[in-house]
């Protein structure tokens, strides 16, 4: 196959995709060709992923798979993702791209595809940072969730890849930033007004917020949560003057307030917990529960690993018959 016969069939054919794919194809065929994205290779490609982070296994995989990111049909996809991504960049929308899942099988080009298409989008990115003003600090540390998603899913999925792009395109389109403990991303209300004003709360739909979040990075300390919180006070009005954004928001299972029946009131959880206060909403998730404390996508609960306070109380807890839920919340930022 030439580069002179791809076209959106191809590329479905080449993926193996169904016709639920076939739209998002046919935008991407609609837009201009655009130029062939600086996808690193051999030196550049290790050097690169080590400097965001990256371990060997993780790296070994995507050796592996680089030659087959120049077959035509996935370069002409690579290339539209890459620019896509790179629109959407400092464009003012706050709205994550949701590109589809590229294949279930183990060790095929889709399972690490997306990984490519971030790596191809470095540069753009770091002359947005750069534009920004954003320390070069925070800018490679922001882009480490690539390689930290990579290993999330080789513990879920039990092999090499990526499942997480929609989320990725939050950092990696210029709108979540590590701070220190915490991650915080540009955001706005979008809930029900009618709640909010029942709430209380201090703010309206679509007034911009900084939408806060938890890597697996450690204990959530209250030092170190604080110290994230302050430098996202900072942050935030310094590189981005334009959004003037007083409070976070916060939607995690971390702010169930059923995990107070469990963890000591004096525990790194419940002490973040307290920072927040509930909005409306939420919904029951324990798959969300299982993912990230036991990074499973199955609900085997005899097969689970019982080794600290969390999760025993998580099992508990289902086995009780009631389940988790995922609690949004807010908080204002400290004053910077």
């Amino acid at each position: 196959m030439s580069v002179s016969v791809v076209d959106h069939d191809a590329v479905a054919r080449f993926f193996g995709l169904d016709e639920s794919a076939t739209p998002w194809l046919r935008q991407l065929a609609a837009e201009p060709a655009p130029p062939s994205a600086p996808l690193p290779d051999g030196d550049e490609l290790a050097e690169l992923f080590r400097r965001i982070g990256g371990n060997d296994e993780e790296l070994a995989g995507l050796e592996a798979m680089r030659p087959k990111v120049e077959a035509p049909a996935a370069r002409w996809l690579l290339d539209r993702c890459v620019a896509e991504l790179a629109a959407k960049t400092g464009n003012g929308s706050v709205e994550l791209l949701r590109w589809p899942f590229l294949s279930d099988e183990p060790g095929t080009l889709g399972r690490y595809f997306y990984a490519f298409v971030f790596l191809g989008s470095i540069p753009a990115l770091r002359k947005y940072h750069q534009q920004r003003g954003i320390s070069d600090e925070v800018s490679w540390a922001s882009m480490s969730d690539l390689p930290q998603q990579m290993t999330v899913h080789r513990r879920i999925f039990g092999g090499g890849g990526l499942h997480t792009q929609t989320w990725l395109t939050l950092p990696f389109g210029g709108l979540l930033y590590q701070l220190g403990r915490l991650q915080f991303n540009l955001s706005q209300i979008d809930d029900d007004p009618s709640e909010l004003e029942a709430a209380g709360a201090p703010f309206r739909r679509g007034e911009p917020v900084i939408g806060c979040h938890i890597p697996e990075r450690g204990p959530l300390d209250p030092a170190t949560v604080e110290e994230s919180l302050r430098w996202a006070a900072e942050f935030f009005p310094r590189h981005f003057p334009e959004r003037e954004c007083r409070y976070a928001t916060c939607h995690s299972w971390l702010l169930d307030p059923q995990l107070a029946e469990y963890l000591r009131p004096e525990s790194n959880v419940i002490r973040f917990q307290r920072r927040f206060t509930p909005l409306p909403g939420g919904k029951d998730d324990d798959a969300a529960v299982f993912e990230f404390v036991f990074r499973t996508m199955k609900a085997d609960l005899d097969s689970l690993p019982q080794n600290t306070t969390l999760e025993r109380a998580v099992v508990q807890h289902i086995r009780s018959g009631r389940h988790w839920r995922v609690v949004p919340g807010w908080l204002e930022l400290p004053t910077a």
